[in-house]
């Protein structure tokens, strides 16, 4: 059968981007892949991609290390093809017996830690992580019993034939100090996203004038109709109804009423836009990643959750696109969800406002002369005081709390 050889090329992943970092190399040189399956992931400055095979066949060169980066249309591996569908991966196998590391196996940090507590060897394991890699899971997995191994005890000293000599006792010399091996550090390189998130944030710290301001929202009112009609809305829609949503719609009211925290300073210029382009931070594999929601304002309760469950579950899976990743006019960060009380965003520029959610908690507050216990959470808008002034901040503030603690505004666009 005739062979065929292919170039795989970095592809384009996003408008101004000319060059990418390679992260893992989900397959490495020799093994069998098939049509569509990842080969390997790609780091740019904006979202990590993963690079599928365009067909089935064989890897037969790696061209690019990890850590090295590839202009946009350099080959960076070359893949075999003979027609044929090869064999489902060993990891895809479940009942398949996971293959023995080879000289090439690479031992995860974690992993390394492991083995050299238990005066164990790599080529010993099963690896199962992505490229055979050799995971913590899997040197925890290594049966009890094969844990140390026995050390051949030394021959006892043969007698001497001479008597013994009285020998002066030694002056007893200080022990030496025990290795320390209970402050292991491991050195992970920051990956092109992280690094290009922490520019940013610099970025936005040393060329905007940052301020924040605070308030907060009864959740009450959410909270009932989320339980009322949740069940409904998730056998409807297939998602579950969220908090999110009620908060993109109270944003897009308020920034309607406040069109200075949805603009930008573009060099002498503020631009206004008349869109609402909201992004929603989420914490994905390589790090958090904002993104948007595009003409939010058009958008139902169910449209919004959706598709932020859809930007989560791809998140997860660095399956994000670079164009979903770019353009907001606003952002809504939820650090609520990690159990943030209280917390001061930071500005995503050119943006020029960040609303920050918290944790919901309990706590006595008064209402008509009593004090009751209601369901509480922090809010704060962190906004550019160089074009939003301290009145717009606080009234935006204050309407996105009105709509949140009487939801049904919304509902009727009053």
């Amino acid at each position: 059968m005739t062979m065929a050889t292919l170039e795989l090329k970095v592809p384009e992943v996003g408008e101004s981007i000319t060059e990418v970092e390679i992260g893992d190399w989900l397959k490495r040189k020799g093994d069998p892949v098939n049509k569509d399956e990842p080969v390997v992931t790609l780091e740019s400055e904006k979202a990590t991609v993963e690079l599928p095979a365009p067909v089935a066949g064989t890897v037969t060169e790696v061209l690019k290390k990890k850590g090295e980066t590839a202009k946009v249309g350099e080959v960076i591996a070359i893949i075999e093809h003979n027609g044929r569908q090869p064999a489902p991966s060993m990891r895809a196998v479940s009942s398949a017996q996971a293959p023995k590391p080879s000289p090439e196996t690479r031992v995860m940090p974690a992993a390394e830690r492991v083995l050299a507590e238990r005066q164990l060897r790599p080529e010993d394991m099963q690896p199962t992580g992505p490229g055979g890699r050799l995971l913590k899971e899997d040197v925890l997995r290594h049966p009890a019993e094969q844990v140390g191994r026995a050390v051949p005890a030394a021959p006892p000293p043969k007698p001497s034939a001479e008597p013994p000599v009285a020998r002066e006792s030694p002056t007893p010399q200080p022990a030496p100090a025990a290795a320390t091996t209970d402050r292991p550090e491991e050195v992970v390189p920051m990956t092109r996203l992280r690094r290009t998130a922490a520019e940013r944030l610099v970025h936005a710290q040393q060329t905007t004038a940052l301020l924040t301001t605070f308030n907060e929202a009864d959740m009450s009112e959410v909270i009932a109709l989320r339980k009322e009609h949740g069940e409904a809305f998730l056998q409807k829609h297939g998602v579950k109804l969220g908090f999110m949503s009620f908060f993109v719609k109270a944003c897009v009211e308020a920034l309607k009423e406040v069109p200075a925290v949805n603009a930008e300073v573009r060099e002498t210029d503020i631009v206004y836009r008349n869109y609402y382009d909201i992004g929603v931070a989420i914490g994905g594999g390589k790090g958090l990643v904002v993104p948007v929601l595009r003409n939010a304002e058009r958008m139902s309760f169910a449209e919004i959750e959706v598709g932020i469950a859809d930007f989560a579950r791809r998140a997860k899976e660095s399956k994000l696109k670079p164009d979903e990743l770019h353009g907001g006019t606003f952002t809504i960060s939820n650090g609520g969800i990690y159990g943030s009380l209280l917390s001061t965003p930071i500005v995503n520029p050119p943006q020029s406002g960040i609303l920050g959610m918290h944790a919901i908690q309990d706590r006595p507050v008064a209402r008509e002369g009593h004090v009751v216990i209601r369901p509480m959470m922090y809010l704060a808008l962190t906004y550019d005081h160089r074009i939003v002034d301290g009145r717009e901040a606080v009234t935006f503030l204050r309407r996105v709390k009105e709509f949140t603690e009487n939801p049904s505004r919304m509902l009727l666009e009053i």
